[in-house]
């Protein structure tokens, strides 16, 4: 009885190893398998991203081409090009405003003393006005000519 009873749990303690390794082995799969399934659905969120950016794609070359032919044909009764991207939603932009409308005293100073008053500056005056400033002055006094709308930017 002894005997079969060792044989017994000999077998026992072989079948609880071969249960470990199995196990093992069943953890080891599942870690694996779990990594594929967080790549697949990676894979999955990005490719709906994909077709989202690709319907928003499509969705603004189609404005962008009914914008153009808008410009080029006005619809009929309207015969502005103006008016013809109002139609279509789009306004031509006119220029920005400028942001100071008034220059700092000493450049409103010096340019007094030459003769060079409010309003629209004539670029012969301006220059003659600002030939005995350095490179950079001129610069800064044309700058903030142009910030306060004095001289045009095709200067």
């Amino acid at each position: 009885m002894e005997t079969r009873e060792h044989e017994l749990l000999t077998r026992l303690e072989s079948a609880a190893a071969l249960l470990e390794r199995t196990l093992a082995w069943m953890e080891e799969r599942q870690t694996f398998l779990s990594g594929q399934v967080e790549r697949i659905s990676a894979t999955v969120e990005q490719t709906r991203r994909e077709e989202e950016l690709a319907q928003k794609l499509a969705a603004a070359e189609e404005e962008i081409a009914s914008l153009k032919a808008a410009v080029r044909e006005p619809a009929a009764g309207q015969g502005d090009t103006a008016e013809a991207l109002d139609a279509a939603g789009a306004a031509p932009k006119a220029p920005p405003a400028p942001a100071r409308k008034t220059l700092p005293a000493a450049t409103t100073a010096m340019l007094a003393k030459h003769g060079v008053g409010e309003g629209p500056v004539d670029v012969k005056v301006l220059d003659a006005a600002l030939a005995g400033l350095s490179l950079e002055q001129r610069i800064a006094v044309k700058s903030q000519l142009l910030r306060a709308g004095a001289i045009e930017s095709s200067y």
